[in-house]
């Protein structure tokens, strides 16, 4: 295996550059240049306990030049890089899921564009206080909850980005309570890793709909 492509970037390079590079490698070494978009992506969560307004500028910058993942299949693996909420929240967010990460990726079904989070067993303990009336179904390896169903369309942030959306409020059987408000965004950076966009629907006002605000991001990774 040859030396990881952060060696081979000058500093400061830019989210094109180092997309180009990484693209580059994927020609070759398909499995290396997922690991490294993995290792850039883990970088950047990492620089978000201490510089989250530049750590959420270069995911953004990352996440712009993405493109559309097709045919996203099964299992995959996943982090919470980072929440872009207010400095209170998300340092609240960070010593939480430091300790404690109840998600642990998503798995998708390219047939039917459906999927659903993949929890892990401790999950239902909270589950159950938030929604009492909801249960996680058992998986292979831990829990699954919130099915979604996905499709293709421009991103809320970057409607010149066609991503694929990850909906919840379609799935009826969806807690209402914080659930069904949550659309995530996806694009891939290149096979096998994708960087994705946490929005949260606001309430509406009388006449109005709700707004979309980004509260975060997250990544996957194929099994």
């Amino acid at each position: 295996m040859s030396e990881p492509f952060i060696t081979d970037i000058p500093g400061g390079a830019s989210a094109d550059q180092i997309l180009s590079i990484l693209r580059e490698r994927a020609v070759t070494e398909p499995v290396e240049a997922a690991q490294d978009a993995w290792e850039l992506i883990d970088r950047l969560r990492i620089r978000a306990t201490h510089d989250r307004d530049g750590a959420a500028a270069a995911l953004n910058d990352l996440f712009a030049r993405g493109t559309t993942p097709t045919g996203l299949n099964g299992p995959t693996d996943g982090m919470l890089v980072a929440t872009t909420t207010n400095p209170a929240l998300d340092a609240f967010a960070t010593a939480l899921t430091k300790n404690w990460m109840p998600w642990r990726g998503k798995s998708f079904d390219a047939a039917t564009s459906t999927g659903e989070n993949r929890m892990t067993d401790s999950s239902t303990i909270v589950g159950k206080v938030l929604w009492p009336l909801y249960s996680m179904k058992s998986g292979a390896d831990g829990k699954a909850a919130f099915d979604f169903e996905t499709f293709t369309e421009a991103g809320k942030e970057d409607p010149e980005v066609p991503v694929l959306v990850i909906n919840y409020e379609s799935v009826a059987s969806n807690p209402a309570l914080l659930i069904r408000s949550i659309r995530d965004e996806l694009v891939e950076l290149v096979p096998g890793t994708y960087l994705g966009k946490i929005f949260f629907r606001t309430p509406a006002l009388p006449g109005k709909e709700g707004n979309f605000a980004r509260i975060g991001y997250f990544a996957l990774r194929t099994k």
